[in-house]
């Protein structure tokens, strides 16, 4: 994982409608969201969504698979890690000591 894949997998997160989507993809778990579904949670127009989803699975972060004329949409768990875990691995890497301080959140 690159700097720079990391970089555009948080700048797609930062907006604020596809952060949305993708934390109703995640919670949806592996059986994933169709994309239906995912319109009548956020109420985001489905041109608009479907932008916000191809964005999505351009960096990495989620997965599409077409069943039938539904489109099921699912959260990469290894990609999700990868980029969540990415500060966290880093904290506190400059201590000569190797000791850190700070409470950290298991992923």
């Amino acid at each position: 994982m690159t700097l720079g894949e990391i970089a555009v997998r948080l700048e797609v997160l930062g907006n604020e409608t596809r952060l949305a989507v993708f934390r109703h993809v995640v919670r949806a778990g592996e059986g994933g969201l169709a994309v239906n579904d995912i319109h009548e949670r956020t109420g985001v127009p489905r041109s608009t969504l479907s932008h916000h989803l191809r964005r999505l699975a351009d960096c990495g972060l989620m997965q599409r698979e077409r069943r039938g004329t539904t489109l099921i949409c699912r959260a990469n768990a290894e990609a999700m890690n990868e980029t969540l875990g990415f500060l966290l691995k880093e904290c506190c890497a400059d201590h000569l000591d190797g000791s850190c301080h700070h409470q950290h959140i298991s992923i």
